[in-house]
Formats: structure tokens, C-alpha cells, sequence
């Protein structure tokens, strides 16, 4: 069982407050193991059929991060739990160091078709 995911008694603490209230027709089933499984999930490349039994259905898995994701509940969440008062809200990377080989781009590599450098 150490392969998988869980959220520490702390850092529920942290999370459940954040968590929405305004629940219609049927109750939610146990957050702490359906958001267990989501972060799991998409640790291991977000496949939800690869998720194991233990986080429940991998429909609900599926169904509460898409419409969480639609509804902004996520970005509450990392927002409130990564911010600080003095930190910015938008980071941004400059891939203008990045260089990518010039086959990775699409174009012929002389190597491949038989051309010299």
C-alpha cells in the first residue's frame, strides 16, 4: 500500500476547509479518498483506468476532477494552499533558453537522409 497516494492528517487539515459545501442531490462519497486518488492518478500519468480500487470508482475519480475543473474548484484550492501574501499569481517561463534539435522541429536531420554536417 505505500505505492499509493494519501493525504497526511496535515495537509487534509489544510484542504478540507477549502472543499465546496453546496452539495445537491446525493452526498459526496469520502473526499479525503476520492482527491487521494485524483492526485495519485495524476501523478502517474492521469489515466484514470490505471487507478486502483482502493480510491473508489474511476468514474467518480474522473467525473468529480472534470467537474471541479470546470466550476474553478481546483484553482481555489492550489491557489489557497500555494499562495502566500507576498508571492506572485502568475508565474511565466521563458523558453527562449530551451534548444530543441532541429529534427524535433519536423525538419530533415542531414544525418537521416544521408547528408553531411
Amino acid at each position: 500500500m505505500s505505492d499509493f497516494f494519501w493525504f497526511s492528517d496535515a495537509q487534509w487539515e489544510r484542504i478540507e476547509p477549502l472543499l465546496p459545501t453546496d452539495v445537491r442531490g446525493k452526498p459526496r462519497v469520502d473526499d479525503r479518498r476520492v482527491l487521494s486518488g485524483i492526485v495519485h492518478a495524476l501523478r502517474c500519468g492521469g489515466r484514470w483506468a490505471d487507478c486502483a480500487d482502493v480510491y473508489g470508482p474511476k468514474k467518480t475519480l474522473y467525473n468529480r476532477f472534470v467537474r471541479w475543473s470546470e466550476r474553478g474548484i481546483w484553482e481555489g484550492i492550489f491557489s489557497a494552499l500555494a499562495g502566500a501574501d507576498d508571492a506572485p499569481d502568475r508565474l511565466f517561463i521563458d523558453s527562449s533558453c530551451i534548444k530543441v534539435h532541429r529534427c524535433a522541429g519536423g525538419g530533415k536531420d542531414p544525418m537521416m537522409s544521408g547528408g553531411q554536417r
